[in-house]
C-alpha cells in the first residue's frame, strides 16, 4: 500500500475523531502516573543486611552521571522529536497519535512495573553503607546483627530500591520504542541490504545502553540491576510497539494498524473496528454507549486492583511492625 496516501489525514482533520476514539486509553495513562506516584511514596522492603554483607555495599555516594529530568528527555522527548518530525514531513494523525500512545505506555508501564519490583525485592545499593551511615561508623542490631542506619531516612528509603534499575527500564523503553519505530519508517528489512540503515536503528539502542552503563559507574546499581532493567524495559517497548504497529518486516510495517482500517472503512463503506481496540466503534454507531461502559468497567477494575494493592502494603508493613 503506498505510503503516499498519509497526506491527508491531519490533526486538523481527523485528530478529534482519533483523540476521541481513543479516550480511554488516555485515561488509563493518567491512572497508571498516579500509581506510580502511589507506588514511589511506599516504604520498600528492607532486606536484611549484616555486617560482613557490607563489603561490596560501601562503594563511595555519587551525583548522577544521568539525572531523572536527563532521564526524561532521552527515553521521552527525544522519541517525541523524531515522532514530530516524521508527521511534519506526512501529515499523519494516525501514526502521530498511535505513536505517542504507544511511547507512553511503554515508559510508563515499565515505570510501574519497576517500582513494584524495587519495592518488594528491596535489594540495597552498592553505595548503601554510606547511605545508612553517613560518619562512617556502623550500628548493629545485638540479636540479628542487622543494621540499625542512622542516615537520613529518605536517603536510606532510596538505598533499598537498587532493582531493577528505573534508569535502564526507563531508557530502554522509550528508545527500544525509537529503535522499532525507525526500523518501520526506514524500511530496515526492505531486503535491500542498506547497513547503514542498521546503524541508524542501533543508534537509540547504544544511548540507552549507556545510560545503563553509567548507572554501575555512580554505583546506584549492581549490574544484575541495570542488566533486568533493560531486559523489562525492551520487552515492554516491543509488546506496546506491535500493539499499534506491524513488525516493520511486514509489507505494511510503515504505517499503524489504524490507518489501514480508516482505509478499509473508507474504501468499504462501513466500519471496521481498530485493530488496537477491538471493542472500538464508531462514535456514530449505536454502539457507543456499550464502549463508554466498557471504558468505565477497565478503569474501575484498575482502581480496585490500586485499592487491593494498598491494602496488601499496608498490611504487610504492619506485619513487619509486630515482628
Amino acid at each position: 500500500m503506498p505510503e503516499s496516501q498519509l497526506a491527508t489525514h491531519t490533526i486538523k482533520s481527523h485528530g478529534a475523531k482519533v483523540a476521541k476514539i481513543h479516550l480511554h486509553d488516555w485515561l488509563i495513562l493518567l491512572l497508571l502516573i498516579v500509581i506510580y506516584v502511589i507506588l514511589n511514596r511506599i516504604e520498600p522492603f528492607h532486606r536484611f543486611v549484616g555486617e560482613w554483607m557490607l563489603t561490596d555495599l560501601r562503594y563511595p555516594m555519587k551525583d548522577n552521571t544521568v539525572p531523572s529530568w536527563a532521564l526524561l528527555i532521552i527515553a521521552i522527548l527525544l522519541p517525541l522529536v523524531v515522532i514530530l518530525a516524521y508527521y511534519i514531513k506526512q501529515k499523519d494523525i494516525y501514526d502521530f497519535h498511535h505513536a505517542i500512545l504507544g511511547l507512553l505506555y511503554s515508559f510508563l508501564i515499565t515505570a510501574v512495573i519497576t517500582e513494584v519490583i524495587k519495592n518488594g525485592v528491596g535489594r540495597p545499593r552498592p553505595d548503601f553503607f554510606w547511605r545508612c551511615f553517613p560518619n562512617g561508623k556502623g550500628v548493629f542490631d545485638p540479636i540479628t546483627s542487622d543494621v540499625m542506619c542512622t542516615g537520613d531516612k529518605s536517603v536510606i528509603k532510596e538505598g533499598y530500591k537498587s532493582f531493577p534499575s528505573g534508569h535502564a527500564s526507563g531508557s530502554f523503553a522509550g528508545l527500544t520504542f525509537l529503535a522499532w519505530y525507525l526500523s518501520g519508517k526506514i524500511k530496515v528489512f526492505d531486503r535491500k541490504g542498506h547497513v547503514a540503515k542498521l546503524c541508524i536503528v542501533f543508534l537509540p539502542i547504544l544511548m540507552a545502553a549507556m545510560v545503563a552503563v553509567s548507572r554501575v559507574d555512580d554505583y546506584w546499581h549492581h549490574w544484575q540491576d541495570v542488566f533486568a532493567g533493560g531486559l523489562i524495559g525492551t520487552i515492554i517497548a516491543s509488546f506496546c510497539y506491535l500493539q499499534f504497529f506491524p513488525p516493520p518486516y511486514d509489507a505494511d510495517g510503515w504505517g499503524p494498524y489504524a490507518y489501514f482500517h480508516m482505509l478499509a472503512e473508507s474504501q468499504n463503506g462501513a466500519e471496521v473496528p481498530s485493530t488496537t481496540n477491538n471493542d472500538i466503534i464508531s462514535p456514530s454507531q449505536p454502539g457507543e454507549m456499550h464502549i463508554n461502559n466498557k471504558s468505565v468497567t477497565i478503569l474501575l477494575e484498575v482502581i480496585t486492583g490500586i485499592r487491593i494493592l494498598y491494602l496488601w502494603i499496608t498490611k504487610c508493613k504492619e506485619a513487619r511492625t509486630l515482628i
